[in-house]
Order: structure tokens, then C-alpha cells, then sequence
């Protein structure tokens, strides 16, 4: 997937995966969640690194495309219906994993959203990273050049005037009940997405929007 990002002009730009080399064993990886191309793409980048696998609503293991992705990652699934039910799914799921050495890629948000909301960005990573007693790696993520669709959001349209950005963090292990840990992931991706904006609008974007490519 990268390389056909790359193939229509997509540039990325992937900064501190040291820290996930720093990390012995399993971990969190918390992240932000603004368009699908994290959902492609960021197992590819961690995989040379660590075994790594996602939470996801299990709807997407029966989804056209991301479906094949997702069965291959042993993902843990939850349904995004019912708060109390994926929390048990989550921390019995993530657990088991975790305890054979699969790190595990987490969204607290949920749902996509090109603006990110600290606020939506709930603290199930830092319970599950407490429980587990594994460190959390925090990534920041700005992959807008992947569009919503309509009537699809999955399958939106490609701008490669956007340039893709992947900023991981120095991991963290989380204490007592974690509320330092989730206000420094909070402050980790707002301050990395504050910089790429204004890094932005100092070069100024312009370029063509590229139709939607259809998965393959």
C-alpha cells in the first residue's frame, strides 16, 4: 500500500520508530485515527519491528478489501455498540495477546475524524497497558491525503499534495490510574499535529485530487 501511495506521489514522512526498537517485549501503540490509510499502512511500518496486530469494530473482518488485512492480524474485535462489553472484550482480547508477544495498535477514538478531538480520545489504551503492564508507544498521525468517500468513507479520494506523517514517541509506562499517561498522549498528538499545520500553511498546499484507487 505504501508503494502505490508512493506510485500517484504520495510522500511520507516517518519519524521515531527508535522508540519502538527501545521497547523489549509487547506494547501499546496509541494513536490518533484520521482516515483509513492508518488502518493499511501502519502495520507495515511496525511489522518489521514487532509482531503487531489491531483492535477493530468487527464489522471490518467481513469488509470487501480490509477484511483479507484484518484476518491476517489475528485482530482483537469489538463492536462499537456496546461500551461495557467491548472493555471486556478489549482487556480479555488484548491480554491473551499480549501475553504471547503480539504488540497492539489501538484507536481510542473509534471512529475516523480529519480533526482530532481530545475529548473523543477515550483512556481504554492506558487500562489495557496498565492491566497488561506493558509500556504505550504514543503516534501522532496526519494521513488526510486519504479522503471520506462518499458513499463509501473508506474508499475517498487521494490528494498527493498532502504529505503523510507518522511521529512516534518515547514509550511510557503507565502508574497508578493513568491519567498522567493519557494527558501526555493527549498533549503528544495535538502538539505533533499543531506543528505539521503550521508547517503546512508556511509552504502552502496545492495539488489535484486523484480519484479514489479501488484497493487493489
Amino acid at each position: 500500500m505504501v508503494r502505490q501511495l508512493e506510485d500517484v506521489g504520495v510522500k511520507f514522512e516517518i519519524t521515531g520508530l527508535n522508540y519502538l526498537r527501545q521497547v523489549e517485549g509487547p506494547c501499546l501503540i496509541v494513536g490518533n485515527h484520521m482516515s483509513s490509510l492508518e488502518t493499511a499502512v501502519l502495520p507495515s511500518i511496525v511489522q518489521p519491528i514487532k509482531h503487531v496486530t489491531f483492535v477493530v469494530k468487527a464489522s471490518l473482518l467481513n469488509y470487501p478489501v480490509f477484511k483479507y488485512v484484518m484476518r491476517t492480524r489475528d485482530p482483537v474485535a469489538v463492536t462499537q455498540t456496546d461500551p461495557r462489553q467491548d472493555l471486556k472484550l478489549m482487556m480479555e482480547g488484548g491480554m491473551e495477546r499480549l501475553a504471547r508477544g503480539t504488540s497492539i495498535i489501538v484507536f481510542p477514538e473509534g471512529a475516523r475524524a480529519a480533526k482530532f478531538d481530545p475529548a473523543r480520545f477515550n483512556s481504554v489504551g492506558v487500562k489495557l497497558a496498565s492491566r497488561a503492564g506493558v509500556p504505550i508507544v504514543p503516534v501522532a498521525m496526519e494521513t488526510s491525503a486519504w479522503g471520506l468517500g462518499k458513499p463509501i468513507a473508506d474508499f475517498g479520494p487521494i490528494n498527493p499534495a498532502k504529505k503523510v506523517r507518522f511521529a512516534f514517541g518515547p514509550p511510557m509506562q503507565v502508574e497508578g490510574r493513568g491519567g498522567t499517561e493519557q494527558a501526555a498522549l493527549i498533549q503528544f498528538i495535538q502538539a505533533k499535529l499543531d506543528l505539521w499545520a503550521a508547517e503546512d500553511a508556511t509552504v502552502g498546499l496545492v495539488g489535484e485530487i486523484l480519484p479514489a484507487n479501488d484497493g487493489s
